[in-house]
């Protein structure tokens, strides 16, 4: 198998190795990525690379009990194993991520197809108009959901998260779809009932809005 890579030159062996690199830090890659504060798309050189050289790529993940996925909808190459680790989320970070779906949703769904785009700000606002936030988060809890969601390629940011302010752009990716199902919501609403008061309320609310 590893003959493959000594017939690439230099150059090319080391991309592909550091694409299956990021394919278990981040789990997929985008065939696109937009720059948020322009809405400016660039093509994801990696994404190429995976496209080039899939065979092998399968055939390295199948030998470690992976698979390598593509959505040819999404534009998305992924990477899935029952032995792939699971995110632990904590109540907040599920509770944002829920939000940024909603908002994923009314974007694209809503007249004139918006640009997936929301801010801190909004989803604040979101998170109390729905019941699902009834508490000010800290920073470091606003910080690790961003993180969270920009490691698994579920939204991007201009600059380091470190950096995001209340109205700084935050772009949201299809691929919020493929994390967040209304199945999976429902499960981790259940997992983390009775953590807060909020939970049943929020459960609720997702439900409706999905079923509408």
């Amino acid at each position: 198998m590893f003959t493959y890579l000594e017939e690439l030159t230099v150059t090319e062996a080391e991309q592909v190795k550091k694409t299956i690199q990021a394919l278990f830090r981040q789990t997929c890659i985008l065939q696109v990525r937009y720059d948020p504060a322009t809405l400016t798309p660039r093509d994801n050189p990696q994404y190429e690379i995976c496209a080039r050289h899939r065979n092998f790529i399968s055939e390295y993940l199948e030998v470690l009990g992976y698979e390598l996925l593509h959505d040819a909808q999404e534009h998305v190459f992924r990477l899935a194993g029952e032995h792939l680790p699971k995110e632990h989320l904590s109540l907040t970070d599920t509770v944002i991520l829920l939000l940024v779906k909603l908002i994923y949703r009314e974007r694209i769904m809503g007249e004139g197809l918006e640009a997936p785009l929301t801010t801190l700000k909004e989803i604040r606002e979101y998170g109390r108009n729905t019941g699902l936030i009834t508490e000010k988060l800290t920073q470091a809890q606003w910080r690790d959901a961003l993180y969270l969601m920009r490691v698994h390629q579920i939204i991007d940011v201009p600059g380091a998260v470190r950096d995001v302010e209340d109205d700084t752009p935050i772009y949201i990716y299809s691929t919020v779809n493929l994390y967040v199902t209304a199945a999976d919501i429902n499960a981790l609403i259940e997992e983390y009932k009775g953590e807060e008061e909020n939970v049943e309320t929020a459960e609720e609310t997702f439900y409706t809005d999905t079923h509408q």
